[in-house]
């Protein structure tokens, strides 16, 4: 088990660089490393930085089996484009199987959602961390994308593994030069007003009265429970 110190390293992370950030996370977790993606508004920003620097890494994308047809077909370019290494975890249960033994769990209110993403989306991230083997974990969160995420460290102990966030203190200014300077797209979903995008029940257009988080599990939550500790929500 690999041993990393926390408070010293988030320190010293948080005033470098993206890519000074992965490649302390290559340095440090080597084949112990994964990477997370949803193929979500902006996800082209760190699939691209993470590429340059290791490019085979894998690549989790979790296909809850009610993503976008939008969704789908840019997980598809980009991978092509930029030559991905994407490993494709399911839920257990079959969007169908699911429906008829609990309905429709996103419409059952903050329960029913939490029950929702402990299926399709917490289970099997865990079940690929477990058959992975993996220790380290870079994803995309961002500290402006919401108010759950504006005090995230750059760098945290969560769940029994390590996860980076080598974009955390990027504004949304940030995020369009890179992909502009880059060729590289935002999904196609933003521009039908997308701000954030998941799975098609729960995600909306942003609205002149609303906050961005509101657009995603009907402004019950913002967040699925992949970046929760387990007694907030998270865990199966």
């Amino acid at each position: 088990m690999i041993k990393i110190d926390i408070k010293k390293n988030k320190n010293n992370l948080e005033n470098k660089s993206a890519l000074d950030r992965i490649l302390w996370a290559q340095n440090n977790f080597e084949d112990g490393l994964f990477m997370s993606t949803s193929f979500g508004i902006q996800s082209a920003v760190l699939l691209h930085l993470v590429k340059q620097k290791i490019p085979n890494i894998p690549i989790i994308f979790i296909d809850t089996g009610y993503l976008f047809n939008e969704t789908y077909q840019f997980a598809k370019k980009l991978t092509n484009d930029l030559q991905l290494n994407i490993k494709i975890y399911k839920p257990l249960i079959s969007s169908s199987k699911q429906e008829s033994l609990y309905g429709r769990l996103w419409e059952q209110g903050e329960e029913g959602l939490d029950r929702y993403n402990r299926i399709n989306k917490i289970e099997p991230m865990q079940r690929a961390i477990k058959e992975m083997n993996k220790t380290g974990w870079i994803a995309g969160l961002r500290r402006q994308q919401s108010t759950s995420r504006e005090h995230r460290p750059v760098l945290e102990y969560q769940n029994n593994i390590t996860k980076i966030y080598p974009i955390i203190d990027w504004s949304d200014d940030e995020i369009d030069n890179y992909l502009s300077e880059h060729n590289l797209p935002y999904h196609p979903l933003r521009k039908k007003g997308y701000v954030s995008v998941g799975d098609w029940h729960s995600s909306i257009p942003l609205e002149s009265n609303m906050k961005p988080e509101e657009t995603r599990f009907n402004g019950i939550k913002r967040e699925c429970g992949l970046h929760l500790d387990f007694d907030q929500g998270g865990g199966i």
